[in-house]
């Protein structure tokens, strides 16, 4: 494929177009996501992330970017070869804490230290780091705000409901958006709509919403690289499986052997195509290919012990906007994630009297 810059979208503020009456519906969605915190907390005395509450691993690696990047690549964190340390966390999407054995989205959030520039948020002027967060489907069902208001109500109404939670899991973890957005959960399509239920380390993990990437626009995703991890690609959970079978398969793997993961961009060609607006629609590969921009490998280490388990539930935050100018979140969904994730966050770190801290250096984060 060519790499002439002339072929791909150029970044300007005004890609960007809210929707109507678009902060009302974000103020809508931040009230209901506090209301089931709230009672998430209540039914555990244990405050917990809105999203991706269950995590079933904590890493400790470094990413490595790649040499001779054609310059469309060449941009962010990306801009010239260099080596980052990383803290990743691997979970499940829901707020709330289900047996591993129902299929649901599951994600993989990356921290990058040593990141150099401003921060996008206010007051983390003294802060250098680059957080990635990913979900293993390249798109998302509720592709912009509006869309994600509905399903968000959908939770809430039926929070108390494990069945109609158990048939939403498995709808959004095959993005089954047209299930989804008709609100009818009781209809039968989506009992078929359920996804194979395999081993976290083979997934390939998509940011799903676009991205600024420097001078231009694109989707980013993490890929197993190594051949033990591309060997767990498509490899079910076992019929017997645990509440936490994913947490033992990660812990397990990670006693024994290290990973690797290779982070790759998706350029946007056609804007009307590849829409920044509605994170539903799956840019075409054919269009614009995933292409390799850096790799992330990971040592063996304890990946799961109970003082890293803490401080990755209780301490840390993930958040696409922790970051700098040049990997700005794009879109509404995104923009939703600005307010959502904060308020989350301080509901989350005073319900558990945790401070609210990033780190800088990866010796923070516990072996």
């Amino acid at each position: 494929m060519s790499h002439d810059p002339t072929t791909y979208v150029r970044y300007h503020p005004g890609l960007e177009v809210k929707q109507a009456n678009e902060d009302a519906i974000i103020d809508t969605i931040v009230e209901s996501m506090l209301r089931v915190n709230q009672k998430v907390f209540d039914k555990h005395r244990h405050a917990t992330r809105d999203a991706h509450a269950k995590s079933h691993g904590v890493l400790k690696g470094r990413l490595d970017v790649y040499d001779n990047l054609p310059e469309p690549l060449r941009q962010g964190v990306f801009a010239s070869p260099a080596s980052y340390p990383a803290v990743l966390r691997l979970s499940t999407a829901p707020g709330d804490l289900h047996s591993d054995r129902i299929p649901a989205p599951r994600g993989m959030a990356i921290k990058l230290l040593d990141v150099p520039g401003p921060q996008l948020l206010p007051g983390r002027e003294n802060v250098h780091t680059q957080d990635f967060l990913l979900v293993n489907h390249p798109v998302i069902a509720f592709g912009h705000a509006a869309a994600y208001l509905k399903t968000q109500q959908l939770l809430e109404k039926h929070a108390d409901d494990p069945e109609a939670v158990r048939k939403m899991l498995a709808a959004l973890a095959h993005g089954g958006s047209k299930a989804l957005h008709l609100l009818g959960i009781e209809n039968p399509t989506v009992d078929t709509l359920g996804a194979p239920n395999h081993h976290i380390l083979g997934e390939t993990f998509y940011s799903m919403a676009a991205l600024r990437h420097g001078e231009y626009v694109a989707k980013l995703c993490a890929a197993p690289l190594s051949d033990n991890v591309r060997a767990l690609t498509g490899q079910p959970l076992r019929d017997d499986a645990g509440d936490s079978e994913l947490r033992d398969l990660v812990v397990d793997f990670f006693r024994q052997q290290g990973a690797e993961y290779e982070l790759r961009v998706q350029l946007c060609t056609d804007i009307a195509k590849m829409p920044i607006e509605d994170a539903s629609v799956r840019w075409d590969e054919d269009a614009s290919p995933y292409l390799p921009v850096a790799k992330l490998t990971i040592p063996p280490q304890e990946a799961f012990s109970p003082a890293r388990r803490v401080f990755a539930d209780d301490v840390l935050s993930f958040n696409p906007w922790q970051g700098i100018e040049p990997h700005r979140p794009l879109g509404s969904i995104m923009r939703a994630r600005i307010r959502a994730y904060e308020t989350s966050s301080r509901f989350r770190h005073e319900m558990n009297a945790q401070p609210r801290i990033e780190i800088d250096d990866l010796a923070q984060v516990p072996d």
